[in-house]
C-alpha cells in the first residue's frame, strides 16, 4: 500500500512564524513515516516558500517551491536550478502531486481564511477549518456575534478603530484591550483605571487596525480540545490555567519550554464532573456555531457560579512540546501521533468541502 503524500506548511509572516515553527517540529516528531510521506513546506517571514526534508534548523535555505493553485496539479511546483545554482530560468520546474495538506500556521494568513482560500484553489484536500470559520474565529468581534446568537455568553464587548477618539470614562475598569485579529496574546493588555487605556491601544494597533475592548470576567481560565467533524466530535480532557498574578499570556515568555512565570495548567482541570460536562458540551455548541472542522481548541472563562462564558477559538491551536491541546488530547487517551492520523482521516472522509 502506497504512502499518503502529506504536505505539511509552517512558519509564515505573522507574528506567531517561531510557534508554528515549534508545533511543525513536534509533528515531525510524531508523525508516523510508515504511513506518511512527509513534505515540509516552510514558509520565510519574507513571504517566501521553501521546500526542506524537515523544520530543522536552515529550512529557509530549502528549495524554492509554489503551491499550484490549478486544481488541475493538485500539488506542489519545485522550482530547479542547475547544479552550479545558476537562475532558475522558466519552465524549469517538476511536480509533486500530495493527497492532504496539514497547514500548522497560526495566526494572520494561517489561521484567518487567506492559506485556506489558496488551498482551495489548489484542490487538495487541507485540514482544518474552511475559510469561513476561518474567518469568522480569527475575528474575535465576529466570534461572540456568531455565538451570542447562538445563546452562548460572551463578555461585554465594544469595537474602535486603531485611530478613533475614544473616550476613556464610557468604560468600567478594569478591561481587556485586544486586537481584534491576532493570536497568541500579541498586543493584548489588561487595563486597570482611564490613564492607562490610551497605551493599551496604540499597543494592539501595531497588530491590527480593528481593536476590540472588552470587560474583564471575573474567572478562572478553562479550554477544551476538539477533534473532528460535525456530528462525530472527539474532546480532550478540560484544562484549567491556575495564574498567580497578572493575565495568561501564552508564547509569551522568553522561554516557554521551561514553564510560565505566572501560570500553571492543570490536566485534567481541578473541576467537578459535572462542571466538566458544561465546559466539554459548550466548546462543541461554540465549536458547530462557527462550523468548525479538523480541529480547534476552544477557551472559556469558568465564573464561580458555575456558568461559563466564552473567550476566544483557535483554529489551529498550538501543537509545541508545551502547548494546550496535544496536553489535553493526550490526557484523553489521544498522543499527538493518533490526532495526526485522526486530522488526517477527517479530513479526506470530508473531502470535497
Amino acid at each position: 500500500m502506497s504512502k499518503l503524500k502529506v504536505g505539511i506548511l509552517f512558519g509564515g509572516v505573522s507574528e506567531e512564524h517561531s510557534v508554528s515553527v515549534k508545533s511543525a517540529r513536534q509533528v515531525a516528531q510524531h508523525l508516523d513515516t510508515e504511513k506518511y510521506e512527509p513534505y515540509y513546506i516552510g514558509i520565510a517571514q519574507s513571504g517566501a516558500w521553501k521546500l526542506f526534508d524537515g523544520p530543522n534548523t536552515g529550512w529557509e535555505n530549502g528549495t524554492p517551491v509554489i503551491l499550484s493553485p490549478d486544481s488541475s496539479v493538485r500539488g506542489l511546483l519545485v522550482l530547479e536550478s542547475d547544479r552550479l545554482g545558476s537562475r532558475i530560468r522558466q519552465g524549469q520546474y517538476r511536480t509533486i502531486n500530495l493527497d492532504v495538506i496539514i497547514p500548522v500556521l497560526h495566526g494572520k494568513r494561517g489561521e484567518d481564511g487567506a492559506i485556506q482560500g489558496l488551498l482551495e484553489l489548489s484542490g487538495i484536500p487541507y485540514a482544518g477549518c474552511d475559510i469561513q470559520s476561518s474567518v469568522l474565529c480569527m475575528d474575535k468581534t465576529l466570534t461572540y456575534l456568531v455565538v451570542q446568537n447562538a445563546g452562548i455568553a460572551t463578555p461585554n464587548f465594544w469595537i474602535v478603530g486603531a485611530k478613533e477618539t475614544i473616550d476613556p470614562g464610557q468604560f468600567s475598569y478594569p478591561v481587556f484591550v485586544k486586537p481584534a485579529r491576532s493570536g497568541s496574546s500579541f498586543g493584548v493588555n489588561k487595563v486597570s483605571n482611564a490613564d492607562e487605556l490610551a497605551n493599551a491601544v496604540e499597543t494592539a494597533a501595531q497588530y491590527d487596525t480593528k481593536i476590540l475592548i472588552e470587560e474583564a470576567v471575573v474567572a478562572s481560565e478553562v479550554g477544551c480540545a476538539i477533534l473532528g467533524n460535525d456530528p462525530e466530535l472527539i474532546v480532550g480532557e478540560v484544562d484549567h490555567i491556575a495564574l498567580s498574578h497578572g493575565f495568561f499570556k501564552i508564547h509569551q515568555e522568553s522561554s516557554p519550554e521551561s514553564g510560565s512565570e505566572n501560570s500553571t495548567p492543570i490536566v485534567p482541570a481541578d473541576i467537578p464532573a459535572e462542571t466538566r460536562s458544561l465546559v466539554q458540551q459548550t466548546a462543541k455548541a461554540v465549536y458547530r456555531a462557527l462550523g468548525c472542522t479538523g480541529l480547534a481548541r476552544v477557551d472559556l472563562f469558568l465564573k464561580e457560579d458555575g456558568s461559563v462564558v466564552l473567550n476566544e477559538v483557535n483554529t489551529f491551536p498550538g501543537l509545541t512540546s508545551y502547548s494546550r491541546y496535544p496536553r489535553m488530547m493526550t490526557a484523553a487517551g489521544l498522543p499527538l501521533g493518533k490526532v495526526i492520523d485522526e486530522l488526517v482521516s477527517v479530513t479526506l472522509s470530508g473531502s470535497p468541502r
